[in-house]
């Protein structure tokens, strides 16, 4: 269970993430299933995050070129996975928001002429190992670049709603009345 699944149980149910399931009856089941339904889009984000780089050549000899490509490229050493290394880890974990902010931060560092040429060595690791039909490196690096800023922003605004206990406690009291 995710830290911030734990806790939104905590904090919305009084359920300690210790607590055995014997006095818990259906409502509170319940309960609990929207609270988690709640938290399952950022977790879905961060194991997508996960995925977009594991489609890359992996980090050992054979993909040194590739990392030396891609820093040349798009100027920034943010997503090498020697930088990247422990925020991979803790998403693994659950708590992606450090890997998609350090993402996030590569992107936004690149120029235009670096994000080109970074999509152009990114789409051709691609081209080279998922062997995509009728689609140009360049085209196939852009939507992954895309791909990737799309699902930090998802990461980090899942991470976000859950850090305003008065917003979200507005939000719920709201709806009754609607």
């Amino acid at each position: 269970m995710s830290t911030a699944l734990a806790d939104e149980l905590d904090h919305q149910l009084d359920l300690a993430p210790h607590l055995e399931a014997g006095p818990l009856d259906v409502e509170r089941v319940a309960r609990i299933a929207v609270v988690a339904a709640a938290h399952s889009d950022g977790c879905a984000a961060t194991g997508q995050l996960l995925g977009l780089p594991a489609a890359l050549p992996a980090p050992t000899k054979a993909g040194e070129r590739f990392r030396s490509d891609l820093w040349r490229s798009s100027g920034t050493a943010y997503l090498l996975p020697v930088i990247i290394r422990a925020p991979v880890l803790r998403s693994l974990a659950g708590e992606g928001t450090a890997l998609a902010r350090q993402v996030l931060s590569a992107v936004d560092e690149m120029t235009p002429p670096q994000r080109v040429a970074a999509g152009e060595v990114i789409g051709q690791a691609l081209v080279e190992s998922d062997h995509l039909p009728d689609l140009t490196s360049q085209v196939i690096g852009e939507l992954w670049l895309r791909d990737l800023e799309l699902t930090t922003w998802r990461v980090l605004h899942a991470e976000r709603r859950s850090d305003d206990p008065a917003g979200r406690k507005a939000f719920l009291d709201a709806w009754p009345s609607v």
